[in-house]
């Protein structure tokens, strides 16, 4: 197992040092150029959008809003990458790795607005819901934006492939083994030998009643979940701030100068915060690694830059609030490292100034954060699976493998499992980057459209007549409808 690890370990740092984080860097900074920092200068209208109601349609169903889109795509965005990812990134590229991470999320804010923008644009009708069912959802991201955008399906075929492997099977394993790690610390009786056979087993259980409702089943489940995990969350680490106000002022400047510091220079410890902020960012929130896109997508929406928008902003909320929030809970009370990385650390760091409650209470944030993010990495795999085969014998093999993953990430080892997550993530974000970067084009022509209109004081509503020469856009009319209408357009195939 060592062997196999160390492996993992030399291809990720080859991958990450001379290819992944140029080129994540190089292509945030290009789009937040050309889009004259959509990610900041919209703020305002990110938050004005995420509040817009999509209407029922004409058989009484209700269609996916834009909350509802922002809350899958931060179900699986805000997980253990928040606890665990933020822990490990300071345990092994020091404080300045959090500066990194901070700047991922800047720069990242554009790329988000990028891929989920063309996913929006380029998004399908889906004809079953997951039960079968005939359904009026929406179905997309970089798979599909790639063959209509492109014209290319085989680049498509190989994203799908792949996402559906990083997030449905080795991200939910990450998500179990963090559980697992959390709840073996806060509950007697951990160190037996059934211990993390019946969490994985429990997990498998809940997880499975979760995803079978497609989904409509997992919107309800999440935006539920998201914002209670967040609020309760953030409670535990302002407390833990305001206990340690003092120490604010250390934090800030072990973070600045672990981020640019003669002495880490020295030590060549910038170039390992550098590594592990970038990765452990892209990590969390997920920007230009063209998961979010299929979340996008599903939304029902007027205009896609506002799907872009929220998204967007979804990279804001986890990166610099929930991200920071770990980063202050563990600097803030200094506990030894030792050894320790991984969410075991938070949680020391929470007990040490709380007490041990606070870890308790933390197990239970924990399981909310990672089993969230078990149903968005489902619906993850669910749609790209959907671009790539429509057979029916193919979506219950693909739950029940998940269902087994989860299972056998509760048992699995810490170290193996995050590298392996690191390789995965690599390999997705390589192939959505040299997508959108071509494409990039069309989101922006598409955040021109958007800015116009609301200059003229309209809601912007979105019509293929307004840009005539594109190719492979199917699911929006092609004139305005009339005040309160929804155009229905006929379903489409991948």
């Amino acid at each position: 197992m060592s062997t196999l690890d160390s492996l993992i370990v030399a291809v990720n740092d080859g991958l990450w040092t001379y290819l992944l984080i140029p080129l994540v860097v190089c292509a945030g900074l290009y789009f937040t150029v050309r889009s004259r920092a959509v990610q900041l200068r919209l703020f305002p209208e990110m938050l004005r959008v995420l509040k817009d109601k999509s209407q029922p349609r004409a058989d009484g169903t209700k269609p996916v809003s834009s909350f509802g889109a922002f809350t899958i795509s931060a179900a699986a965005r805000v997980g253990t990458g928040n606890i665990a990812g933020v822990a490990t990134a300071i345990t092994l590229g020091g404080a300045g790795a959090v500066f990194w991470m901070w700047v991922m999320a800047l720069v990242g804010g554009a790329s988000a607005f990028v891929e989920s923008a063309l996913a929006q644009l380029y998004k399908v009708r889906d004809g079953k819901d997951g039960d079968g069912t005939p359904s009026g959802t929406y179905r997309g991201g970089p798979a599909y934006y790639m063959q209509r955008g492109l014209g290319k399906r085989w680049p498509g075929v190989l994203f799908a492939v792949a996402i559906t492997v990083t997030f449905g099977f080795v991200f939910n394993a990450v998500q179990s083994n963090t559980i697992t790690s959390v709840a073996s610390g806060s509950v007697s009786g951990s160190g037996s030998s059934w211990f993390a056979p019946a969490v994985g087993l429990l997990l498998a259980v809940l997880l499975g009643v979760a995803i079978c409702g497609g989904v409509r089943r997992i919107t309800s489940v999440t935006t539920v979940l998201v914002p209670v995990m967040a609020v309760v969350y953030l409670l535990l680490g302002t407390a833990v701030v305001l206990l340690n106000l003092g120490d604010l002022p250390r934090v800030f400047g072990d973070i600045v100068g672990g981020a640019f510091g003669f002495k880490e220079l020295a030590a060549g410890g910038i170039g390992a915060a550098i590594q592990q902020g970038v990765r452990r960012g892209m990590f969390s929130n997920e920007a230009g690694l063209g998961s979010a896109p299929n979340a996008g997508a599903a939304a029902e929406v007027t205009h896609p830059v506002k799907q872009g928008l929220v998204q967007s902003l979804g990279v804001f909320f986890d990166t610099l609030l929930i991200c920071s929030m770990t980063a202050f809970i563990i600097l803030t009370t200094t506990p030894e490292l030792g050894g320790r990385q991984g969410a075991d650390l938070t949680q020391s760091a929470l007990t040490d100034t709380l007490g041990g409650w606070a870890g308790h209470v933390l197990t239970a944030v924990v399981f909310l954060l990672a089993f969230s993010s078990m149903i968005g990495n489902y619906y993850y795999g669910e749609s790209n699976i959907g671009f790539m085969t429509r057979r029916a014998w193919v979506l219950p093999v693909y739950r029940a493998l998940v269902l087994a993953v989860v299972f056998l990430g509760a048992l699995g080892s810490v170290g193996v499992i995050w590298n392996l997550a690191d390789v995965f993530m690599g390999l997705m974000a390589l192939i959505n980057l040299l997508a959108i970067i071509p494409l990039s084009a069309i989101a922006f022509r598409l955040l021109d459209d958007y800015t116009a209109q609301r200059r003229s004081g309209l809601d912007p509503v979105f019509t293929r007549s307004r840009m005539p020469d594109l190719t492979g856009v199917e699911c929006w009319p092609d004139t305005p409808t009339a005040p309160g209408r929804r155009e229905t357009v006929g379903a489409g195939t991948a």
